[in-house]
């Protein structure tokens, strides 16, 4: 099974669709309710909603979901039904497969319930496909339109003095990179509240993103957010309550971190925590807004809203 741990949760939905073909007296059936069986219609409404929470044991290597909403309609044509399956999550991975389901679920129901009123070559079910999806990195996207450099700052004594190597910041650097960042300084200083100061006052309006790594935890010596925060100029607190918010789900420690966020002139100043699983954490939780708010920044067309 895929590990979706540390994917951000967001808002998904999926519509899918589907065809059952039957002659005109069976789809008079099922516009009456007077199958043989009872009420068609309503049975595989109920039978698509049960299988599209249950999409996970049916399927394998299907994760399982929270099922927000889950609805089967059907439109009635002379010669066959179509069968629309709508579902909604708030989760990791998308519920396209549950919408699947629930269509070839429901029309399975329906021809099981109408082949005792016609002859078996005279039902076949088609065109069971996927329609619309919404939500997660189709929708939300992580990377830029167009390229912009970044500036990565680490703030490390024992990485400073070569004394262990810096893996928050590489992993910090992979991800801008795969996010369509070029160009990217990338410096390791000490645990110094004047080299961080005369660095942010070099770099302030050179890079439009600048990340620091480390110093943002209660240690005598993490001073990354006290020499930061008087510089900024209008600060994003949404930024770090949602990397705080993501970390929290896979470690209690992330409670303890002070990040910040917030703009210094022309350049977006963010820290995160030194650590490299905090480090990774923080940057994924926010890459999708980073990546809308640079992108609407560049100026390219954006429509408005959250649809």
């Amino acid at each position: 099974m895929k590990n979706v741990g540390m994917k951000a949760e967001s808002y998904r939905t999926a519509i899918a669709s589907g065809i059952l073909y039957a002659p005109p007296h069976c789809i008079e059936l099922l516009r009456n309710g007077n199958t043989e069986k009872g009420d068609a219609l309503k049975t595989a409404r109920i039978a698509g909603i049960l299988a599209a929470k249950r999409t996970d044991e049916l399927i394998p290597l299907c994760h399982p979901l929270p099922i927000y909403r889950a609805d089967v309609d059907f439109e009635l044509f002379e010669n066959y039904v179509k069968i629309i399956a709508t579902v909604e999550t708030i989760g990791p991975t998308g519920v396209e497969m549950e919408a699947l389901t629930a269509v070839s679920l429901a029309g399975l129901t329906l021809y099981d319930m109408l082949k005792p009123h016609c002859e078996p070559e005279d039902l076949s079910l088609d065109q069971c496909k996927l329609d619309k999806k919404k939500g997660g990195k189709s929708h939300f996207t992580r990377a830029l339109k167009e390229v912009l450099s970044a500036s990565v700052i680490v703030l490390s004594d024992t990485v400073a003095a070569g004394k262990k190597p810096d893996t928050a910041g590489q992993n910090v650097l992979e991800i801008l990179q795969e996010a369509n960042f070029s160009n990217i300084s990338y410096q390791v200083i000490a645990d110094s509240h004047e080299q961080l100061l005369s660095l942010i006052e070099q770099q302030k309006n050179q890079y439009p993103l600048i990340l620091t790594v480390g110093g943002t935890g209660l240690g005598p010596k993490d001073l990354t957010v006290e020499t930061i925060q008087p510089l900024l100029k209008r600060e994003i607190p949404g930024l770090m309550e949602a990397s705080r918010s993501f970390g929290q789900k896979r470690t209690p420690y992330a409670a303890l971190s002070r990040g910040v966020a917030g703009y210094i002139d022309n350049s977006l100043v963010i820290t995160l925590p030194g650590s490299r699983q905090g480090a990774k954490e923080s940057l994924i939780a926010i890459l999708p807004a980073l990546v809308h708010l640079f992108d609407v920044q560049k100026n390219i067309p954006h429509q408005g809203g959250y649809e």
